[in-house]
């Protein structure tokens, strides 16, 4: 942004000229103040869910005016769109479905079915979850807007990952976004269920085994054999 002449010059006629206006709409934004209200919506979107939570409380967490709130964001759903991206982006960072061909294909089928696990079985977003499946969300296009964001955004960069190994000549399937769908559902599996449901999270033992489980029965799929 180009800096405005200071106020204190004179102009031809003597006369002391007007301080500058402030910057317009194209002003850059205060990253900061902008990852302080993502960092508080985000703590109380998962804690109070959508409906529970006011732009208000948003601005009072994130220590900013509500006005600074919609300058970045311009309205609720936006800024639970970016919330959610966010989340997920921090627990699933795009550096994890890199092609990255020197990395074992299991390993990194491992690295990504811990990541996913944990963040889905955590009970603030079994809450996000439950409240999404509730009839007054369920049919909203707030659903709609989360699962664009969140699933479907997760879907597309691991059908990606799943393709370049197939390209490489590790995996063998015909459809990359089919296999895609069946390795988080896999993954989800009867713990995710009961999750739902209230039960207990399983121990980090039990856990370990069924993402490996699921992991190996993947590969069984869709490995590329020898020969």
């Amino acid at each position: 942004m180009v800096s405005p002449r200071p106020s204190s010059q004179t102009d031809a006629a003597g006369q002391k000229a007007s301080a500058p206006k402030p910057a317009g709409p194209g002003r850059p934004k205060d990253l900061s103040k902008r990852n302080a209200i993502l960092e508080a919506a985000k703590r109380l979107f998962l804690i109070e869910g959508y409906d529970g939570v006011s732009m208000d409380q948003i601005a009072a967490e994130a220590g900013v005016s509500k006005l600074t709130v919609y300058s970045h964001f311009g309205d609720k759903e936006t800024l639970f769109a970016a919330a959610v991206r966010a989340h997920c982006e921090q627990h699933l960072p795009a550096l994890l479905f890199a092609p990255e061909p020197g990395t074992p294909l299991r390993e990194r089928l491992l690295a990504i079915a811990q990541a996913f696990f944990e963040m889905a079985s955590a009970p603030e977003a079994i809450r996000i979850h439950r409240l999404l499946c509730t009839p007054q969300l369920a049919q909203s296009p707030l659903a709609r807007l989360f699962w664009d964001v969140g699933p479907q955004r997760l879907h597309e960069e691991f059908a990606g990952l799943l393709r370049s190994r197939a390209e490489a000549g590790e995996l063998d399937l015909a459809d990359a976004d089919t296999a895609a769908r069946q390795f988080f559902a896999v993954l989800k599996g009867e713990p995710y269920a009961l999750l739902m449901l209230g039960y207990p999270l399983p121990g980090k033992a039990e856990t370990r085994a069924h993402l490996e489980a699921s992991v190996d029965m993947f590969l069984r799929a869709y490995a590329r054999r020898g020969g």
